[in-house]
């Protein structure tokens, strides 16, 4: 049976730390899987641009012995000249592997329906699958454990990289404090909150949402934050957007409301002043870097694991 990541719920927690573990082994030994997926390629789809995503994805695949393919589909979208099923069915017929960064989650969805071969959502509206995937290995090595944490997010909650962290946290039975203005427009789609609620009847997660910053970093291990502009969102909300989200920014004084040990981490990009203050995330309790670099490991180890490969 082929397996897809198109939400990391799509993995078991056993799963999801057998991928970590197996990142963790090639940041360590690379060498050993330089012909790990030799002869294969993979296939990426770009409907929206990203440095680490892209850069990542290419490189990783090279260090594994295959062969990765750009492909942009921002002025040549999903469905319109061709729809996706065909797609889907024709690409598998060349590629071992295809991934795709769109807009839409119901255009990952159909791939992965119709695809013969694995599909990687490298981002959607609703979820980001490798990024939480490389944060929580980056946790593990400065933790070095994945057990009985508290993770905090900062600002804006309608958004993949949101959702994700609170499958994730509600995976490994953590807790979570969601901190983002009282409005829709900013807050967890319903879908995402009975989807964790239902995750964590069995792990006894707590992941709830408020809406006071130094409420929600109480206690914290980790405090994240993600951008206030994301792709796609026009110039002309930005400064009704700094004003909603400047409540929730990350400073010097809120993380001193969390564990003295707390790491500070950011997916990137990052606008200082924005979601967090320059000394935080240039700061000694800032893991943005290490976190950056695990997409590159983490990457790796999904695509062995999705070719049955370790």
């Amino acid at each position: 049976m082929v397996r897809h990541l198109l939400k990391i719920s799509d993995f078991s927690k056993d799963e999801c730390k057998k991928v970590i573990n197996k990142a963790i082994e090639l940041k360590k030994n690379p060498k050993k899987y330089n012909s790990a997926l030799e002869g294969e390629t993979l296939l990426m789809l770009f409907e929206k641009p990203s440095l680490r995503t892209r850069i990542s994805f290419e490189s990783g695949m090279q260090q594994l012995g295959g062969h990765a393919i750009f492909y942009s589909i921002k002025d040549s979208p999903l469905g319109k000249k061709e729809n996706i099923s065909d797609t889907a069915k024709v690409t598998s017929r060349f590629v071992n592997i295809i991934a795709a960064r769109v807009f839409k989650r119901q255009d990952i969805w159909d791939l992965a329906k119709y695809a013969d071969v694995p599909v990687i959502n490298m981002l959607d509206d609703f979820a980001h699958p490798c990024q939480i995937l490389g944060d929580f290995q980056t946790i593990k090595e400065k933790k070095n454990s994945l057990e009985n944490m508290k993770l905090s997010y900062f600002g804006d909650a309608y958004n993949n990289v949101t959702y994700d962290l609170m499958r994730m946290c509600a995976i490994f039975g953590w807790r979570m404090d969601v901190a983002c203005p009282n409005a829709p427009e900013y807050s967890p789609e319903q879908i995402v909150l009975d989807e964790v609620s239902e995750i964590s009847k069995d792990t006894g997660a707590e992941v709830k949402v408020v809406h006071d910053a130094i409420e929600a970093v109480q206690d914290s291990d980790v405090i994240y934050t993600d951008s206030w502009m994301s792709y796609g969102i026009p110039e002309s909300e930005e400064e009704e957007r700094k004003k909603a989200f400047m409540p929730y920014q990350v400073t010097s004084s809120v993380m001193e409301v969390a564990k003295s040990d707390a790491v500070f981490m950011n997916c990137l990009p990052a606008m200082r002043e924005y979601e967090q203050t320059a000394e935080v995330i240039d700061g000694p309790q800032s893991i943005v870097f290490d976190q950056a670099e695990n997409r590159l490991h983490i990457q790796k180890a999904i695509m062995l694991f999705l070719r049955n490969k370790f």
